[in-house]
């Protein structure tokens, strides 16, 4: 009963091991004084400048600054930070500080895990008692003055809703701005599947002609799928609709306690399996392309390894955005995925039978709370502003919860040991080998994916058996994906989308960096070209649905809104 109650405290208290971290840092650090004293003694250096600095700030010349100021740090970019000498000195201090802390960690490093977390939980303690997180704030300040102090009652206001309703949580999008079906996950379609795990949605045509070969679209099972049918004209399934194709979409039920035991070999059989018998039976196509993203892309990697393998041939081409299939470097992840981590997560899932999208979102917030937290501690709880209507934090919010068994099997095979990288992974009773997968193939990766990091999810060209277009988006993992035409897009490639040869990729990223030029544009319409390429004759639409798969309702379907 102890061990239980203990493994209920870390797990809830502390899940991602920060505790036993900083204890194991500062252990190694005590061991080091050397270290330690060239730590303080710097940062004694540092606080010593501080007012000299501050005198030539008072003076109107270069203050020399003792701790550099990040010009891409927002929460400083108040010219008072830099020209006040009294904000200046507190905000040289807090970066001093920080820094000092820095070099106690640097001083007590000895295992890359322990030493990521003891640097994150930093991070986040520093980042939670920044300067720019109180009242003091400049900006706040002018904005209290500005509004005759209205902006303080209503930062207030929302902090206590956030209090009550949100655990604390700052309200990051106003969800009541969209609504799906209407301005969110809107192109016009209809269920044709149904069954205990996925609805596949149908989009209407909205061109005279389409290509004979349809796309299935595979999205991750731990999000809701509209990542891939965002908004108009922010949508790529209504994109591709819109240029000639066929389109299809598993919509992905939100698991609960009953779906515990279903495993990945379920999520295969009844998922993009079945997808794919839908769409062949529906459309008549001998030949599907898929288009996949994050762990969908590499649920649908499985899928056309498995199917390689046996000899099926009916995926002809193949789409992966911000996909990872090596798992050897996975960036920041790598602190939430190390055993202890697991263990604290398999044990909550344990006693729910699933792992809530509150939790999930809550360990990546922590991760990049200075972003996803405390800027809304300043702009919501002491600006007082209402949250922005932002599609793709709409969509965010909108969370998923994990079955236990295939969570956890999922995170140990992949993360864990990266069994489907090293040709040991087993879907379903075969060995997957993803040489197998020996159609063309067009990945995509993100410059600023902090999830899946461009260097790892370029791996994926090495291991796959067939002709790989790379493209590198800008972007993060979202963003780099929901990336329309517009004036700000870019990406990178080699070679042109519709070359009968594509060029042979080099084994290293930093080797394709070198060779790759940059566009002005979206990837997305690079990716048309390349689809294009390979998706058949013109032809009439199919009907809505078949005889054996008829309509059964409006999309986005009903699965969408669980």
């Amino acid at each position: 009963m102890l061990n239980d109650l203990q493994k209920k405290l870390t797990s809830t208290l502390d899940p991602i091991g920060w505790g036993p971290a900083v204890a194991s840092v500062a252990g190694r650090a005590a061991k080091n004084p050397r270290g330690v004293a060239e730590a303080t003694t710097e940062y004694a250096h540092r606080l010593a400048n501080i007012p000299a600095a501050a005198t030539r700030v008072w003076n109107a010349t270069d203050p020399l600054p003792p701790v550099p100021i990040d010009p891409k740090d927002r929460r400083f970019a108040d010219a008072a930070w830099k020209e006040n000498p009294a904000y200046f000195s507190l905000l040289q201090s807090y970066l001093a500080t920080r820094e000092y802390v820095e070099d106690l960690t640097e001083a007590g490093s000895g295992d890359p895990v322990q030493d990521g977390k003891a640097r994150q939980f930093a991070n986040l303690m520093f980042d939670a008692l920044a300067p720019s997180n109180f009242l003091i704030n400049p900006g706040v300040l002018v904005r209290a003055l500005d509004t005759g102090g209205a902006s303080l009652f209503r930062g207030a206001k929302f902090a206590l809703e956030d209090l009550v309703h949100r655990k604390g949580v700052p309200l990051k999008v106003d969800r009541e701005a969209f609504t799906l079906g209407e301005n969110m996950a809107a192109t016009p379609g209809k269920v044709v599947f149904r069954n205990d795990l996925i609805e596949v949605i149908q989009y209407a045509p909205q061109t005279e002609q389409v290509h004979e070969i349809p796309i299935l679209a595979a999205p991750p099972w731990i999000n809701k799928y509209y990542i891939l049918d965002l908004a108009p004209q922010r949508s790529l399934l209504e994109w591709a609709v819109q240029h000639n194709r066929t389109v299809f979409t598993i919509s992905y039920r939100n698991p609960d306690e009953s779906m515990s035991d279903i495993t990945m070999d379920d999520y295969y059989r009844q998922g993009i399996a079945t997808a794919l018998d839908v769409v062949e039976e529906i459309t008549g196509a001998s030949r599907i392309e898929v288009l996949s993203i994050c762990l969908g892309g590499a649920m649908a990697a499985m899928a056309a390894a498995r199917m390689g393998k046996l000899g099926d041939k009916r995926i002809s081409a193949f789409t992966m955005l911000n996909t990872l299939l090596d798992y050897s470097e996975v960036g920041e992840l790598a602190l939430l995925t190390d055993p202890a981590t697991l263990d604290r997560v398999e044990y909550r899932m344990s006693r729910q039978g699933f792992l809530s999208g509150s939790e999930m979102a809550g360990s990546f917030d922590m991760i990049r709370a200075r972003d996803l937290v405390f800027n809304y501690w300043v702009s919501r709880w002491m600006k007082g502003e209402k949250p922005a209507a932002f599609d793709i934090l709409a969509w965010n919010e909108d969370s998923t919860r994990m079955p236990a068994k295939m969570h956890s099997h999922y995170l140990r095979s992949l993360y864990g040991r990266n069994e489907l990288a090293r040709g040991v992974y087993e879907l379903d009773g075969e060995v997957l080998d993803l040489s197998d997968i020996t159609c063309d193939t067009y990945v995509v990766g993100a410059i600023n994916d902090h999830i899946v990091p461009w260097t790892s999810s370029y791996k994926a060209t090495n291991l796959l058996g067939g002709s790989v277009r790379y493209v590198l988006s800008s972007g993060g993992h979202i963003a780099g994906a929901v990336n329309p035409p517009n004036p700000k897009a870019w990406f990178e490639a080699v070679g042109a989308p519709d070359a009968d040869e594509p060029p042979a990729l080099p084994e290293e990223p930093k080797a394709w960096s070198d060779k790759a030029s940059r566009v002005a544009g979206s990837w997305w319409e690079d990716w048309t070209v390349w689809s294009t390429k390979r998706a058949g004759a013109l032809v009439a639409p199919p009907r809505m649905g078949s005889d054996a798969h008829p309509p059964l309702g409006d999309a986005p379907g009903t699965y969408v809104f669980s």
